[in-house]
């Protein structure tokens, strides 16, 4: 068993955003190929605390010999947990782990430590949309609703993904963690002009491309307020109200997945009655599948469920790396021994 700890993940990942980006698109493109499988999440609550949950995700990244593709197939589980009291505590809300099974005997090979590849591969998701969503307009900057690590790791890809990024605001219910969190990650986005917004309408006028990652528990806002036009990355996925899906083009990750666990699609869904609202999946935008989005002034918006075969990408990859570098902690004798 190789394990592989959060700080061994972090040096591995830190500075390949665009490997990264480009790993959970083909994660995408497979998935729409039908080249995964793909069980529903499991969300494990807890008797009168509905704001925790640890959720399972298991699944399969397949991949056919010879395809080019990076990387090969890959199996197992993420085990996240999000506690949000952890927050005042000075704990991060959101831990997990990652096991990655082999695919020749069912025998569990790797753990690696999983929050930071949960928040990345969600950022790189969220940063993929905004190109591909966008459709070659240069946004005006980014508004970030919400200032925790989620909404960080965004403004990481982001900056990566849009080099010409210069302008920030950021509302946050709490406005001093807002202002802690310009102070700490001004570096992600060197030069920008940062304004901190008083009011959600005022952050959601302020530029046409916006992230929510927030931890929200129902539908809070419309989107009334933004420029025309703008690119709503709906990370948290319970933000917006049944009006503001219905009055936007939706692009989601999967509509079987998204259309659970009161998210904004699936309140939207119980209301009408059907998905017709969802325009496409990015996997079939990306693969050229779907039409594209209309550019008819309505707001975008990218809700993802959070695929567990991303997680699985990233994971492999980082288990690759750390072979090939000697990186990690092997533990021997895990797993019960050959009898004679």
């Amino acid at each position: 068993m190789l394990i592989i700890k959060h700080g061994q993940v972090d040096g591995l990942l830190t500075g390949r955003e665009k490997e990264i980006v480009d790993l959970v698109a083909d994660a995408y493109e497979r998935h729409d190929e039908g080249r995964t499988v793909l069980p529903h999440s499991v969300f494990l609550r807890f008797p009168g605390r509905p704001r925790d949950r640890i959720i399972g995700l298991p699944g399969y990244l397949g991949t056919a010999a010879g395809d080019g593709a990076p990387g090969g197939e890959v199996a197992g589980m993420k085990w996240i947990s999000s506690f949000p009291g952890n927050v005042a505590g000075g704990h991060e809300r959101a831990s997990a782990a990652i096991l990655l099974n082999s695919l020749e005997t069912g025998h569990p090979e790797a753990l690696v430590e999983g929050s930071l590849i949960s928040a990345r591969r969600t950022a790189a998701s969220a940063a993929l949309a905004s190109r591909l969503l966008l459709d070659g307009r240069r946004p005006t900057g980014v508004t970030l609703v919400g200032t925790g690590v989620i909404n960080r790791e965004v403004l990481r890809f982001l900056a990566v993904v849009h080099p010409h990024l210069d302008s920030l605001a950021v509302y946050d219910t709490d406005p001093e963690r807002a202002t802690r969190f310009t102070a700490d990650h001004a570096r992600l986005l060197p030069g920008a002009r940062v304004r901190h917004c008083g009011s959600l309408d005022e952050a959601l006028a302020a530029h046409d491309l916006v992230s929510f990652a927030t931890t929200a528990a129902t539908p809070h806002t419309g989107l009334d307020a933004c420029p025309p036009g703008t690119v709503v990355l709906h990370v948290s996925l319970r933000d917006l109200t049944v009006p503001a899906i219905l009055g936007a083009h939706n692009v989601v990750d999967d509509p079987d997945h998204v259309c659970r666990e009161k998210t904004s699609p699936h309140l939207a869904q119980e209301h009408t009655g059907g998905r017709d609202f969802i325009h496409a999946s990015i996997g079939a935008l990306l693969k050229g599948t779907a039409a594209s989005v209309p550019q008819d002034g309505r707001p975008v918006v990218f809700s993802p469920f959070g695929l567990g075969v991303l997680d699985l990408a990233l994971a492999r990859f980082v288990r690759d790396e750390a072979r090939a570098r000697g990186i990690g902690t092997s533990v021997e004798g895990f797993l019960p021994g050959r009898t004679p």
